[in-house]
Parts: C-alpha cells; structure tokens; sequence
C-alpha cells in the first residue's frame, strides 16, 4: 500500500501553514522519515508551478505562501534549495517575480535556478521515449520536491503532481512534444517518462484553493481546503481526481498510462489514505473541464476513433479576444491552424479542426480566458469529451 497523506487545511497564513506541513510529515513518520527523504548533504530543487505572469496569491501558480511553509521545513535537512520552473509563454523569473515566490527565495537564500541550462541524457528503460533535453538543475539535484497547484486541465482533463513537471522541459520544446504526441495517452506516457528522468523524490499538490472549469489558467478559483503530499505522483493525482469528481480514475488519461505501466499506484484499493478521508473533502459540484467518460470497444483503434471524433474543439469567446495573437505564437502547429478574420471591429482567430491536434495551448494560455473548449455532438452522445 502506497501512503499518502490528506489534510484539510482553509488558509494561506505561512504559519498555519507550515504548521500544517509538519502535520503532514509526522503523519507520514515525521523526522526519521524527512531524513531520509533529504538525506544529509542533500542538493534540493523546488519546482512550483508557474504556468504564466500573474498576480501574487492567484490559483493559477504556487501560491508565495506554501512556498514560504515549504522552504522553512526543508532548511531544516538541507543548506543547498534551489527552486526553478519554465512556463510555456513567459520568463520564468519574471513570473516567479510578480507571484511572491522571488521576495520568498531572496529571504531564505534559495536560489533561482535557471531551466534554460538543459542536459541531453538518456533514460533507461523508458515507458516510451529513451532521449531528452530536460533542464539541468531538476535532473542533477538530489531530490526534487514539487509543488503543483490542484486544477483542471482542458487536454489532460485535470493537473497536478505528475503534469507539474513538464516544466522541466525548457520553453520552446513543449510546444514540440504537443506535435510529436498529440494522444493523450502518449502524451500522458511521455510525462510519466519525464518524471521519472527527473527523479521526483515528494509532491505537495495545494488544493485549499483549486480551479475548476476553463483551466488550468483561464478558470475558476474554488475552495477545496485540502493539501495531498506523498511521495508516489500517481498516487497523490489518483487522491485529488477522486476529490473533484473523477471516481474513475482509468478515465484519466495519465492515470490509466500509469496503471498501465505500473508506474506508481493508481487503483483505490492500493492506496492507505491517511489523515483525512476522501468522502470528508469531497467536492459534489467541481466543474470539470472535460467528462472523461469512458469509451470502450473491443477494438483499441475504433476506440481512439471515437476518442478523436469526440474531443471538444478550442472556440472563442470573442467579446473577451483582445486579438493579442498569442493563441498563434503558442500553437505547435503554426501556421496551419489559426487564422484570423475581422468581427466587430478586431481580428480574432478561426481553428482549422481538421488540422487542430487538440493540445488546447491556445486555450491554457490565452491571457484573457477568451478561448475555452466546446464539447461534439458525438461527445455528448458517447458521454466524453
């Protein structure tokens, strides 16, 4: 049984905070268990999330204030953290700037790491890709602890500690990885190869204050006053979609690529849920970004037809387009995909469908949530999409 620890906690004060946290780790075994988590000596990489530029305490990046809580516990077993992060359409310093996390690091004397130094390494026995260029600060320190924002997530149905770490790939190449793999699956395959090439050693996902609906940028703060931590990523994401309305949890994508392959425990029954119980955290009316209901036929190619027919297509809301462009600066497919024509005086864009590979980077970095997914017909009738 893989433990992972679930605590309910409603507040951003560093102090309950990081109260809280040490709750969580004595919960999980306290400080023999930290010891040997950061072993003496230890190099440590924090890797928050900082999906884009915005304000401090925003749901959209690892709020200042856990960050804070985390940085005080782990100073205690390591004299050398580093924490780093590279968003998809924004300079990562700048970003970790206006979200509080620079003043945070500068106080405590953690060091900024820059993702831009990349290392091309080889993993062994890969579930799927063998080569990569991953930044090198996470892929040489001695344990990496990440700290992923609970949310919804228009491609990959919901974010959290496995999809934290695709920022470990510089900028430009995640726009390459949404081309070469446009399957969820696949993709959810190369993340899972991605983590363990990275070595993540701890997760603490923060769900006091979620997103559900348009996300993972572009959604709706809500209130879940929960913090999962634990050590195996799949385990903690399988937690959190059970939270939010995910009761199937081989309905995620990376989830069932992780039952899959054995990486990490996904099922239920396989994991001891400690502190709080699920059914006491639970939220009845989480507004998912997609239904992931299930589609099964005996023929595995008539089932990614179906999953193809039925994807929702990204759409605009074009009162809220500012026709800033950025849809078409972030599409891995430029420039066969967007164009744009004039309505109401502005130019806002137009998807060639049958050339979208429905990756939705369009959608997750529009900087004022104008675009958002649109669920098919066939969608609706298959109870997917």
């Amino acid at each position: 049984m893989e433990k992972v620890c679930l605590l309910r906690h409603d507040s951003y004060d560093v102090d309950a905070l990081e109260k809280k946290l040490r709750e969580g780790f004595e919960i999980l075994g306290g400080d023999a268990y930290l010891r040997k988590l950061i072993p003496t000596g230890s190099k440590v990489l924090l890797k928050p999330n900082l999906l884009s530029m915005v304000e401090k305490g925003s749901p959209v990046i690892t709020h200042f204030a856990m960050f804070e809580a985390v940085i005080r516990i782990v100073s205690e077993y390591s004299n050398d953290i580093s924490f780093g992060d590279s968003p998809g359409s924004s300079d990562a310093r700048k970003a970790a700037e206006k979200g509080g996390l620079i003043e945070v690091a500068d106080r405590y004397g953690v060091k900024f790491a820059d993702f831009s130094d990349e290392v091309h390494v080889e993993l062994n026995d890969p579930i799927m890709f063998r080569y990569w260029d991953v930044a090198r600060a996470p892929y040489e320190a001695d344990v990496v602890i990440s700290l992923p924002k609970l949310k919804t997530h228009a491609m990959m149905y919901y974010t959290g500690a496995v999809k934290n770490q695709f920022g470990c790939l510089y900028g430009a190449q995640k726009a390459g990885w949404h081309t070469k793999q446009p399957d969820p699956m696949n993709f959810a395959r190369m993340l899972l190869d991605l983590n363990s090439l990275v070595g993540t050693s701890f997760a603490i996902l923060d769900g006091i204050m979620a997103m559900e609906g348009n996300g993972p940028r572009n959604g709706t703060p809500k209130r879940l006053d929960s913090i999962i931590m634990g050590e195996d990523l799949a385990a903690i994401d399988s937690v959190a979609v059970r939270l939010i309305g995910y009761d199937k949890v081989l309905n995620v994508p990376f989830l069932k690529a992780a039952h899959e392959a054995h990486w990490g425990k996904v099922m239920p029954e396989d994991i001891d849920v400690l502190g709080e119980t699920i059914d006491s955290l639970k939220s009845n009316d989480f507004k998912l970004s997609r239904s992931a209901g299930a589609v099964n036929f005996l023929s595995p190619k008539l089932n990614n037809l179906i999953g193809t027919l039925t994807a929702p297509d990204p759409v605009v809301i074009e009162d809220k387009c500012i026709s800033c462009k950025m849809c078409d600066e972030v599409c891995p497919r430029r420039p066969d995909v967007i164009t744009f024509a004039e309505s109401k005086g502005k130019m806002v864009p137009r998807w060639d469908y049958s050339k979208c590979i429905r990756c939705f980077c369009c959608q997750e970095l529009c900087p004022k949530g104008a675009i958002v997914t649109r669920r098919k017909l066939l969608g609706k009738i298959f109870r997917v999409g």
